[in-house]
């Protein structure tokens, strides 16, 4: 007979599957209110069963532990839905055609925004997919839209990982603007395009790839209203969801805005994706002392765990060292964040970040920092009280010496990383940046794995299946079909579980999920293929087939998502 916890009646059975559990594979487990309670053979699971029970009869599918995403930036895939999509316009006419189709529903004077030009998820070669190979100017939106302000939003750059941003406006939303041929770039990172008399044309060109131009010049235009955002964010979880992810650790930190949208999606239960937050401090000052005696006045509760639940909580503290006019310019919008959800002005200039971190210490705080130059300052901070037990995180790691390697695993920091950007889109171009010598560097997850560090893959969101992370860690390949230091990729297990058991070590939660044992919460995906037998090329195809998240079924490809 299996292992059962004792007194329980199964909710929820699955048999006669592939159980990828933590013991070793099996061929089915039942489900007792929120938690696994027994894993065996499908005629021993079966007969557990009550006339209560739920059957899913697997049909040989593989079963694995539901995907913890270690740095997810959630809400921002629903957020995509929300503003009229440009996508399948080819020219500047269909673009014209859009926005005045969707003006026909406006008021005079309403705003239209819409999403950028290009063809999602990453937005690759915009002009090349316009017939007319240019982008629309003022003019042209004037024609589709000349009773209301209009603007076209540019990509956050991350989804594509190439310069320039671009975003346009009309006449009417220049002028509510304030902009006009006097009008001076605020940064110069940021070009105002004009016309052969020096007017503005209303396309402005940035070399920042998170966007500054819709959050200092084109500040009046609308941003994502509460509701809007809580909607999405619902939307966001059933679309991790089919991607087999069950949990988000949001490592870049969560900014006020995003945390209501959260607890809004919670209390009217709709939350099916657990989320583990950063607190994106929005420092009033950069002062060193100010900072350090905020953090020590209203800091406590992020120490430790912090506050919440198994569902929604919040504990450490993001930090980030900027002290960029575009810091300034983007931080100048709060509370609003547009597609960051992230507070620009938790970024601090190093000596205040350090005052602040070391009293984050002092304090139990543990810390995150996904910029390269943040190694060296937890280093300097753990000089002054230890880091060790704490669980800070370095995160979006690219690249990293044996020496570096060496100090993330003496500082007992956890990493998370990026492989679709650093791998797949990048991985030529850091090769030929470090040298064919140094490739070894690029996201040394071999290294880092010897070393004792754990490790977590996070999407970014771009694109948001860990799949992809899954894939890149075993096959190494990058667009080009270039293989990017193979001694640094995982076996297919190690991979796995660094999507699964490495996301929960993050919250110090893997006693209670990243992998399916006896006793854990019943987290789980049922998956297309079987990610330790397809073809390499079929892993980051991979999607699931039914989602259990607290023991409740969340998603189910038969039935088109949802409970």
């Amino acid at each position: 007979m299996p292992s059962v916890l004792p007194g329980t009646s199964p909710s929820l059975v699955l048999v006669n599957g592939r159980i990828l559990s933590e013991a070793g594979p099996c061929e089915a487990l039942a489900i007792a209110g929120n938690r696994i309670v027994a894993l065996g053979s499908s005629s021993e699971i079966a007969a557990l069963a009550s006339a209560e029970t739920e059957h899913v009869d697997l049909a040989g599918k593989t079963v694995t532990a539901g995907l913890i995403d270690g740095h997810a930036h959630l809400d921002r895939e629903g957020l995509k839905s929300v503003l009229p999509s440009l996508a399948d316009c080819r020219s500047i006419e269909d673009i014209v055609a859009r926005i005045a189709e969707v003006a026909r529903t406006k008021k005079p004077g309403e705003w239209i925004i819409t999403m950028p030009i290009g063809i999602p998820p990453s937005y690759e070669s915009v002009l090349a997919g316009i017939a007319e190979h240019r982008f629309p100017d003022r003019w042209d939106l004037d024609r589709a839209a000349p009773d209301n302000p209009v603007y076209i939003r540019s990509i956050w750059g991350y989804w594509r990982s190439t310069l320039p941003l671009v975003s346009i406006a009309n006449s009417r939303a220049l002028r509510l603007a304030g902009i006009d041929a006097s009008t001076v770039a605020p940064a110069a990172s940021i070009e105002i395009c004009r016309d052969a008399a020096g007017e503005p044309n209303g396309i402005f060109v940035e070399t920042n790839k998170m966007p500054v131009v819709e959050m200092s010049l084109m500040r009046r235009a609308p941003h994502f209203s509460a509701s809007e955002r809580a909607g999405a964010l619902a939307a966001s979880m059933k679309l991790y969801n089919r991607a087999g992810t069950t949990s988000v650790f949001e490592g870049h930190g969560i900014a006020a805005e995003v945390l209501d949208a959260y607890r809004q999606v919670r209390s009217e239960g709709r939350q099916t994706v657990r989320a583990s937050m950063i607190f994106s401090p929005a420092w009033p000052s950069t002062s060193a002392e100010d900072c350090r005696a905020l953090l020590k006045s209203w800091g406590h509760w992020l120490a430790g765990r912090g506050l919440g639940d198994a569902w929604l909580g919040m504990a450490g503290l993001y930090g980030e060292i900027d002290d960029s006019v575009e810091r300034e310019l983007r931080s100048a919008a709060f509370p609003q964040t547009g597609w960051a959800g992230f507070h620009y002005n938790s970024s601090l200039p190093r000596d205040a970040l350090k005052t602040v971190l070391i009293e984050a210490a002092r304090n139990g705080i543990r810390a995150v920092g996904i910029l390269p130059n943040m190694l060296d300052l937890f280093a300097e901070v753990d000089n002054v009280t230890p880091l060790a037990g704490q669980g800070w995180v370095l995160g979006h790691v690219v690249s990293l010496t044996p020496d570096q390697v060496k100090r993330v695993a003496d500082l007992g920091l956890a990493v998370t990383t990026h492989l679709t950007a650093y791998i797949y889109k990048r991985g030529s171009e850091l090769v030929e940046k470090l040298g064919r010598e140094r490739a070894g560097e690029i996201v040394p997850l071999r290294s880092l794995r010897e070393a004792g560090v754990p490790i977590s893959f996070g999407s970014d969101n771009a694109p948001l299946s860990l799949f992809h992370s899954i894939a890149h860690a075993v096959n190494r390949r990058d667009r080009t079909g270039a293989v990017i230091s193979p001694e640094q990729a995982l076996t297919r297990e190690e991979a796995l579980e660094c999507a699964t058991l490495g996301g929960a070590k993050l919250t110090f939660a893997e006693g209670e999920r990243g992998s399916i044992a006896i006793g854990k919460l019943a987290d789980l995906a049922v998956l297309s293929a079987d990610p330790l037998r397809c073809a390499p090329d079929e892993l980051a195809r991979i999607e699931s087939l039914l989602t259990v998240v607290d023991g409740q079924i969340v998603y189910r490809a038969d039935a088109g998502g949802g409970r």
